[in-house]
């Protein structure tokens, strides 16, 4: 082999050698690529056809929020048939939050003033429940001053009405000895007709049928409730409320004048572990179907999105803090300029480090090439010896490159790459010694 197809036989090899590197890297790129893109679709694809069965916790069958739970169900399942709402009685907030923290249940409908549970969380602001009191008249009751002493009934322990009462109790003074639970509306409805009971305490939407029912009767009255501000100071999840004149029955009217009272709003809840996709979906619903809704239950005109000072220390769902942000100016648009100056300033940087880089790795490449032209002149020293004793001094030679290369490489003054093309040449180098070494001995052997 001669020298000139010596050295074009080297360059050869160590170019074919770094296109074959820099093939495997763009083929591994191309795979990583297209295996992601598969994983993506493939998951896109799950989503979109992966059923949720959701169970939602209201209260009695003759209450409003199971009213309010069944339009809601009905209406998802109309616009995301993916999604099922069971609907499910309870005795009320206290045991709906139950129901959410052992997972029995994924949504609840709760009263505002709720104890805030750690693995639940808002998702919207729902109607306002007012607190209604009710007196036979036979008992002289004609304030809240007045109910200290009397018999009053009020719904199960567990309920939203029952948590609510206790502060106002407190408030005027009441003994809840005197209380007497009830297990339906219409046995207390029937104890305060007949004077068993003084005074029923319910918490319910101003307009309810059973209700106007009962206050059409001539010995039943409705109370204020009054000092509102000053039971806001102990428990601020209170609102102001009346209850308008002519609710309960325009002609008469009744009552007869607004009557001041109190208010909490209701409260639809998620259990933090529920999809953030599903519960996206249903707070669309909540707010972009409002008026379907409505159809089946009109007190849901007042749904409305929860702002922070409403809900009393209840976090948003991700789901729900998804949609009701949908509309704000996202991070890289509120954050344009300061995300542009620091844009100028990284690509300053890497560009910066990338010329360091690319002036590194010419350092490197420049280091290698000169091991690789000494490795020419050798090859073509060897080609030209006629002594074996010069032959000895190219191999030491050989070797002291080759150490010289090693060390390089261990203190990164050459590449990896760089490393792998000098072993080629450096084998030629040596083959070709030994062969020149072999051709003299014959020459010289007598």
């Amino acid at each position: 082999m001669g020298l000139v197809s010596t050295r074009i036989y080297v360059i050869d090899t160590i170019g074919c050698f770094e296109r074959m590197n820099r093939g495997r890297i763009t083929v591994s790129i191309l795979i990583i690529s297209l295996l992601t893109a598969g994983g993506m679709a493939v998951q896109v694809f799950r989503q979109h056809r992966q059923s949720y069965v959701l169970t939602l916790a209201t209260a009695s069958k003759t209450g409003e929020y199971y009213q309010f739970g069944q339009a809601l169900a009905t209406v998802v399942a109309r616009h995301h048939p993916q999604i099922q709402i069971n609907v499910i009685q309870t005795e009320g907030s206290s045991q709906n939050l139950e129901l959410i923290e052992s997972g029995a249940a994924q949504l609840a409908l709760i009263q505002g003033d709720s104890s805030i549970q750690s693995s639940a969380q808002a998702m919207a602001l729902l109607f306002p429940e007012t607190a209604h009191v009710l007196v036979n008249r036979q008992a002289g009751i004609e304030t809240m001053a007045d109910l200290p002493g009397k018999q009053v009934a009020l719904p199960p322990k567990g309920s939203g009405a029952y948590q609510l009462f206790m502060p106002i109790a407190q408030h005027y003074g009441f003994n809840t000895d005197q209380i007497r639970s009830f297990s339906s509306a219409s046995t207390a409805y029937q104890q305060l007709k007949e004077g068993e009971v003084d005074a029923l305490f319910q918490v319910i939407r101003p307009g309810n049928k059973a209700l106007r029912k009962i206050l059409r009767l001539p010995n039943i009255d409705l109370i204020p409730i009054e000092q509102t501000d000053a039971l806001r100071l102990t428990y601020p999840y209170l609102e102001d409320a009346f209850i308008p004149q002519g609710t309960y029955d325009g002609k008469i009217p009744l009552p007869f004048q607004d009557v001041k009272t109190v208010a909490v709003r209701a409260l639809i809840i998620a259990n933090k572990q529920v999809n953030a996709e599903v519960i996206y979906a249903i707070t669309r619903v909540l707010h972009e179907r409002k008026m379907e809704i409505v159809t089946a239950y009109p007190p849901a005109f007042t749904i409305e999105r929860p702002e922070s000072q409403d809900i009393l220390g209840w976090s948003l769902h991700a789901g729900a803090e998804q949609y009701y942000t949908k509309n704000q100016p996202n991070f890289w648009v509120q954050y344009a300029e300061l995300l542009g100056l620091f844009l100028s300033l990284a690509v300053l940087g890497i560009s910066g480090i990338w010329q360091l880089r690319l002036w590194l790795i010419g350092r490197q490449k420049n280091r290698a090439d000169m091991y690789n032209l000494q490795l020419l002149d050798l090859i073509e020293t060897i080609q030209e010896t006629q002594d074996l004793e010069e032959l000895k001094q190219v191999r030491r030679r050989l070797f002291s490159i080759l150490q010289a290369v090693v060390i390089d490489l261990d203190k990164d003054r050459i590449s990896a790459e760089s490393f792998q093309s000098f072993t080629m040449p450096w084998e030629v180098a040596i083959t070709t010694l030994r062969h020149r070494e072999t051709i003299l001995l014959k020459v010289q052997s007598p």
